[in-house]
């Protein structure tokens, strides 16, 4: 089961962005709990994520290196800031992410990238979690249509946090609105879905 690091350098690490993405990561693992063990470390934003490869790579007695990264509205150039600094330590990623979630073997620290929401195209956290709403369900057309009906002047997120506001707007209307991962555990959400379950078993060929 995935553990969040409270302190000291770890063997087998997963780099997140942020809270959101951490609690996410952590509610996934406990209801798929054959992922093997690993701590999640939220550096604090991109930028700080970036930062920590490096320092996080060259820790002595590493084993596995995981970097979890959304790719906003870039995700060829969120790529290539990751593989720049994978490069500094040796480590070469191919031209662009695996679908399946990208995987380099045979080099120590294994590493692995996961660009949200499923290496292929743009978006966010929210915009995985969004696939975990079940299908059918009545509540997501209308919290959609609720955001996308919002006059483009009165709105206060930036354009490429649609998803972002969609996905709270739909966490309010639960039993008890609560953050994504907390929608996890009350099995608001579904976590046998196409990409879930693909993120999984990225998670667990990592991390074996």
């Amino acid at each position: 089961m995935a553990r969040i690091e409270s302190s000291g350098p770890e063997n087998r690490i997963l780099l997140v962005e942020g809270q959101n993405d951490k609690h996410v990561v952590l509610q996934i693992c406990n209801r798929h709990l054959a992922v093997p063990d690993f701590y999640i470390r939220d550096a604090g934003g991109i930028n700080e994520l970036l930062g920590a490869i490096v320092p996080a790579h060259r820790t002595p007695g590493r084993e596995v290196l995981g970097i979890l990264a959304d790719t906003d509205d870039m995700l060829q150039s969120r790529w290539d800031e990751v593989a720049y600094r994978l490069n500094g330590v040796g480590i070469t990623l191919p031209m662009k992410p695996d679908p399946e979630g990208t995987i380099v073997d045979g080099v120590r620290p294994r590493v692995g990238v996961w660009l949200m929401p499923d290496n292929t195209n743009n978006g966010e956290v929210e915009d995985f979690v969004s696939q975990m709403i079940p299908d059918g369900d009545p509540v997501w057309p209308l919290a959609r249509n609720y955001i996308d009906g919002i006059p483009t002047v009165d709105r206060k997120f930036a354009s490429g946090k649609t998803a972002r506001a969609r996905i709270y707007a739909w966490l309010a209307a639960r039993a008890e609105p609560r953050m994504m991962g907390s929608a996890i555990s009350s099995h608001d959400l579904k976590v046998d879905g196409e990409l879930c379950r693909k993120f999984v078993a990225w998670l667990t060929r990592l991390f074996q």
